[in-house]
């Protein structure tokens, strides 16, 4: 079972499944839009064997496939079959601890790589790529979901990932960074580029204010911003048996603005109070003024305080929130708005409006009655202003996913098209895939794809279409 530090009383849907199968032909709700033709790759935790202290970020990746062609569903799920993941599939029992470390009992000829691979999935230049911020991507076959293995463009990536890469909708580019680039727990990081033919054009380090966690980060046409906030790293907590990441407001909150043609030497760093942010919305220029839309929580959820003290929960609840930096001004200060009280989480957009002005958002939200991370129980759609234009809530006792925007045609106006998203059925134990019309959510799902099984709460996916 996964431990979910910060969640009280968290869902019964983060406990993993223990198969890997084939649907091909899946029974539907409704009618499925001709027009969604392709396939929803989503990835999450899902540990092949219980653990000692195991949180909910390192259980092994399993990638969920739903297949949509023609008004028909098939749907297909597989472990990524990691170095840690085939060890502890050969011995039958589990070899890794906290943070993925070895087990005292582990045998000497398991790996040190405890990649999981769980937090993500993207398609960029013809490779379909599952990720997690520690460690290089893993290639995966389309359809079939095999696991080909660490894709390192070549030889020129060697450390950490982000599982948040942002690809421009314009040249097809594909930003990146990672955090511990120069070590566990130390606070070099590493920014590179990948263009559209999937080719490395640039890789550069700098020192981050100290080390983090950075989760995600922020791109615009013009800039890319880097946020540390008070989620730290400490070798020194860690040779200790204290917490290696822990929340410690007293660091401060900065966030780093370079040029995307500009140098990470150039980087300009704002700073404001502690807070932290798992997700980012969307970002874009105004003027001189950059402006952020982030999901901002007070504290870090899910992780203690560095003497070991859980976080508070109601504080640690994320919030639509807009940041705005002003360029042209001489102070090292940021804004930090909330736009809505609803907590929430799992923001997405249409991706064809990435790091420009968007006038649509969605994000999956908690109920009234449970405002916290991990009892996500609907859907909110905002403009581009951050105001709510509506909410849907699910039926008490079911949960849902990150949804995740298709667009009707590739030429379609912003927001013509569906939310994807996976949904669990509390009562029956089991999952639907959702789709909704994105402009009209309030008026529930348009279709269900029906699962005998449940997939449990998880992170990220993608659409790709065929």
């Amino acid at each position: 079972m996964l431990q979910v530090i910060g969640i009280p009383d968290a869902c019964d849907n983060l406990a993993p499944i223990p198969m890997e199968c084939d649907a091909p032909f899946l029974q539907i709700r409704g009618e499925l839009p001709r027009e969604l033709n392709g396939t929803l790759y989503r990835n999450g935790a899902n540990p092949q064997f219980a653990s000692p202290n195991a949180h909910w970020f390192f259980g092994d990746g399993m990638l969920h496939a739903f297949r949509l062609e023609n008004g028909r569903a098939s749907y297909r799920n597989r472990w990524v079959r990691t170095p840690k993941w085939l060890a502890e599939h050969d011995a039958g029992r589990p070899l890794y601890g906290e943070f993925n470390m070895k087990l005292p009992d582990a045998p000497r000829s398991a790996p040190d790589d405890g990649n999981v691979a769980n937090t993500n999935i993207v398609y960029h230049a013809g490779r379909l790529l599952a990720l997690e911020e520690a460690h290089l991507p893993m290639e995966i076959e389309p359809g079939t979901l095999a696991t080909r293995g660490y894709h390192d463009y070549g030889g020129v990536l060697k450390g950490p990932f982000t599982a948040h890469p942002k690809i421009d909708p314009v040249t097809g580019e594909m930003l990146f960074f990672g955090y511990n680039a120069a070590g566990p727990l130390k606070r070099t990081m590493s920014f590179g580029a990948i263009d559209a033919s999937g080719h490395v054009t640039r890789l550069e380090y700098f020192k981050a204010p100290y080390a983090a966690m950075v989760h995600d980060f922020i791109v615009t046409e013009h800039y890319v911003l880097f946020p540390i906030l008070p989620l730290t790293g400490s070798l020194w907590r860690a040779m200790r048996g204290k917490p290696p990441y822990a929340w410690e407001p007293g660091k401060g909150s900065y966030v780093g603005v370079m040029k995307r043609g500009g140098s990470t030497r150039d980087i300009r760093w704002f700073r404001g109070d502690a807070c932290f942010v798992f997700h980012v919305m969307n970002a874009w220029e105004d003027g001189t003024r950059i402006v952020a839309d982030v999901m901002q929580s007070e504290e870090a959820p899910l992780f203690p305080h560095t003497d070991g003290r859980r976080t508070d929960p109601d504080k640690g609840r994320a919030r639509l929130c807009r940041w705005s930096f002003d360029l042209a001004s001489n102070t090292s200060g940021f804004s930090r708005s909330y736009l809505d009280d609803i907590s929430g989480e799992f923001p997405r957009i249409d991706e064809r409006r990435a790091g420009l002005r968007s006038r649509h958002g969605w994000y999956a939200c908690a109920s009234p009655e449970t405002p916290t991370l991990g009892m996500l129980t609907g859907l909110v759609h905002v403009d581009g202003d951050g105001t709510r234009r509506a909410r849907y809530l699910l039926p008490a006792g079911d949960t849902i996913g990150e949804p995740v925007f298709v667009p009707r045609t590739p030429d379609a106006a912003e927001a013509d098209g569906w939310l994807l998203t996976v949904i669990w059925r509390g009562c029956e134990n089991r999952s639907d895939l959702a789709v909704f019309n994105a402009a009209d959510i309030e008026s529930g799902p348009i279709a269900l794809v029906q699962l005998g099984h449940r997939v449990p709460d998880g992170f990220h996916g993608n659409w790709v279409a065929n």
